[in-house]
């Protein structure tokens, strides 16, 4: 399953959220792969009740941050179509 990081609270915890659970666990952030910022993807498996994150998702973290960027671009492109005199 799949789950991302959402936010960092007190620079110590890190909220997961997991999308097919629609649940979210919270870990201490020594305990995340090299690399993760929020908005990082990651590979989970569940294990005796409890989630286990595995790896960095890159291919998912970077198809998420395209789409975002295809969206804010549209916003903008339709901004500036605006029929409204500023």
């Amino acid at each position: 399953m799949k789950g991302y990081l959402d936010r960092i609270e007190d620079n110590e915890k890190a909220v997961i959220l997991i999308e097919e659970e629609n649940t979210e666990i919270v870990v201490p952030i020594d305990e995340l792969p090299g690399g993760s910022k929020e908005k990082t993807w990651f590979h989970i498996v569940e294990e005796n009740g409890s989630f286990k994150i595995i790896s960095i998702d890159d291919d998912m973290t970077e198809q998420k941050k395209r789409q975002s960027s295809d969206l804010m671009k549209k916003l903008r492109e339709r901004k500036k179509e605006s029929k409204f005199k500023k």
